[in-house]
């Protein structure tokens, strides 16, 4: 979210420009921008390839239609605006050495995407989280006439919300005094504590609240399930065996009449739970979500202690990793459903073969 990390690497905040000079530091650089070309290229292919064939499979596959993935492709599609609209230039400015060549605006624009997609993706797995404690939490309340809407609605207020955290940027608040036409980043160090703490440092302890709290009434609802299946078992005393002479036995009551059919509200408990297909689907969240975390809590926390304490020396290729490591995350989605939910890994290998 912050190109400035590279422009850190070519010396530019250390108030030193690349010595173009010398020979071992145009060859360092001239190799590190091929490799970051190479490795911004194949990033940027398989985001997009990934998460457009999870975007073809939701719409084209029935059983690929839940609840769980809907959001599943709301997420998929920030990836892809990601892979189109922000991993280009911050590419092209890596390619640079970190060197912003192109309009301040341009880099404003950058931000702003930036800061707006990242936030639309933790939002979404929030929103993922909601969905699914309302369902276990409160099945009556969630009725399957109205689900489709309801998902809908979460998925546009995570983009509203999304885009008013990155607002401010496209307002103005990048243009200060004194600003570097040679550095594209975040300019306010308020804003950078503020954009920090609305997208990852406030909803991530929520959503794994969240998280715990609907795995745990999901075990509950299970281990009740299994012990009514179990009570409605029939039992026989010991010793007592069926056979012929059971129905020449001396008559006895009549027998009970046929059960009543079951009351609207049991009929709407019965919709209301969660169908083996969403079970599926949600065994794949924990995974998600623990590579969401994995791959950006460094970034956040050096963005923030970055801004926080600005007299802190963080290394530049620190910055510099940690901001690669955000963006690959961006393309393991469509990897984790693959390996973990057979029903995408069985639609991506049809779409794969018909392709091919």
């Amino acid at each position: 979210m912050e190109n400035g990390s590279a422009a850190d690497a070519a010396g530019l905040l250390a108030g030193r420009e690349p010595d173009a000079g010398s020979p071992g530091s145009t060859a360092g650089l001239a190799g590190s921008g091929a490799a970051a070309l190479v490795g911004g290229v194949l990033l940027i292919g398989a985001v997009f390839a990934g998460n457009s064939l999870v975007c073809v499979s939701v719409a084209a596959e029935r059983a690929l239609q839940t609840p769980t993935n809907y959001f599943i492709v709301s997420l998929a599609a920030a990836d892809l605006l990601l892979a189109l609209l922000v991993l280009p230039l911050f590419v092209y400015s890596e390619v640079q050495g970190g060197v912003w060549r192109l309009s301040p605006g341009l880099c404003d624009a950058l931000m702003a995407m930036d800061v707006m997609l990242c936030t639309a993706s933790i939002f979404n797995l929030c929103a993922i989280s909601v969905d699914r404690f309302v369902a276990v939490a409160v099945p009556l309340s969630y009725n399957s006439q109205s689900r489709g809407r309801r998902q809908l609605l979460l998925i546009g207020a995570t983009w509203l919300l999304s885009a008013a955290v990155a607002a401010p940027v496209l307002c103005g608040l990048n243009d200060v005094r004194g600003r570097d036409p040679a550095e594209c980043r975040l300019e306010d160090r308020d804003y950078v504590v503020y954009s920090s703490v609305c997208s990852f440092f406030l909803p991530c302890p929520l959503m794994l609240l969240l998280y715990w709290a609907t795995f745990r009434g999901l075990r509950r609802w299970e281990e009740a399930r299994r012990a009514k299946l179990h009570a409605r078992r029939p039992s026989r005393a010991p010793g007592q065996a069926p056979g012929p002479q059971d129905s020449c036995s001396a008559p006895g009551p009549p027998p009970d009449p046929p059960p009543a059919p079951p009351p609207p509200q049991a009929r709407r408990r019965r919709r209301a739970k969660i169908t083996g297909r969403e079970r599926k689907a949600m065994r794949v969240l924990p995974v998600v979500v623990g590579a969401f975390l994995v791959c950006w809590t460094p970034f956040f926390v050096v963005h923030i202690t970055r801004a926080l304490c600005p007299a802190c020396a963080v290394p530049a290729r620190l910055v510099s990793a940690v901001t690669w490591l955000g963006y690959v995350n961006s393309a393991l989605n469509p990897i984790i459903y693959t390996v973990f939910n057979a029903e995408f890994r069985n639609v991506f290998r049809r779409a794969l073969s018909t392709c091919c």
